[in-house]
């Protein structure tokens, strides 16, 4: 039996997780001096609802060992032979850091343990991890074995393609995601950026003005982009505004070859501190 993991920036809808019974190890957000459990404590709507009126900007913070460590005996108490832990970029956040101290933890402790553990560093964020937990569900119903469900990851999560743009370029500016530079030129010219993941880290790919060039900026790249051979899905991600993702989608069914599924799916409370509202998001895996 194999059990999936991740931390809780994977985004995935709790139908989802609901269906593959995924573990989520939360990240804190610290709101007004007040620490909540991402998807424990608040729900993305009841946050963002709130979120403009905030006097501080909201921070977070990674999911510790002892989270993670728990899912581990949990999984084992269960009867879990095989646990993969699939964790936002190292580049971005200490989350796999900490699962890979947890894991230790376990093994000091279960010296003798037969248990597997497994942790993924996947290079992405939010959505991007989401895909590799997904696309490992679905290999896990259709028998594959661990060892291969843990190879595809490692061998393609550097495939997973990332784009994301924002409403507003405060949040990231205020998170260190963005430079002074950046955004200052970005509200001077009116431009939308559009990021993706390189080498662990966020990184601007390009710049547009306004809302209907991102998209029509998503639908080419995807179109361009995607790999046919192993993209089974797409998974659109929002913030606030789902009419935008749903108009996305359309332009995608209608503007490409992609006929597979297109999930929509809201991002959480960690990954939206960071995006602000109006985010919109695309993932899939490029050739």
């Amino acid at each position: 039996m194999i059990k999936l993991m991740a931390d809780s920036t994977c985004d995935l809808s709790n139908e989802v997780l609901e269906l593959y019974d995924i573990s989520l190890a939360p990240l804190t957000v610290t709101i007004g001096g007040k620490d909540y459990k991402d998807r424990v404590d608040i729900e993305p709507d009841e946050f963002y609802g709130f979120m403009e009126d905030l006097p501080e900007f909201p921070t977070t913070g990674m999911p510790s060992p002892a989270e993670y460590l728990a899912i581990f005996h949990q999984a084992v108490k269960d009867g879990y032979k095989e646990i993969l832990c699939i964790c936002m970029s190292s580049g971005t956040s200490g989350s796999y850091q900490s699962a890979e101290i947890a894991k230790g933890y376990f093994y000091e402790a279960e010296s003798d343990s037969l248990v597997k553990i497994h942790v993924v560093d996947s290079k992405c964020m939010s959505h991007g991890s989401g895909l590799l937990l997904l696309q490992s569900a679905m290999m896990r119903e259709q028998g594959a074995t661990f060892e291969e469900i843990v190879e595809f990851n490692e061998t393609y999560k550097e495939k997973v393609k990332h784009f994301l743009s924002v409403n507003d370029l405060d949040h990231l500016l205020k998170s260190g995601r963005l430079t002074n530079a950046s955004a200052f030129i970005g509200k001077l010219l009116m431009l939308k950026p559009i990021m993706t993941m390189k080498k662990g880290k966020g990184a601007i790919v390009a710049k547009e003005r306004g809302l209907k060039k991102v998209l029509k900026h998503y639908v080419t790249e995807l179109s361009n982009r995607y790999d046919r051979d192993i993209t089974e899905f797409i998974i659109i991600g929002y913030t606030s505004d789902i009419k935008v993702a749903e108009n996305l989608k359309a332009k995608i069914q209608s503007n490409t070859d992609f006929s597979k599924e297109i999930y929509i799916m809201q991002m959480g409370v960690s990954v939206g501190t960071h995006v602000g509202l109006g985010a919109i998001s695309m993932f899939f895996f490029e050739k």
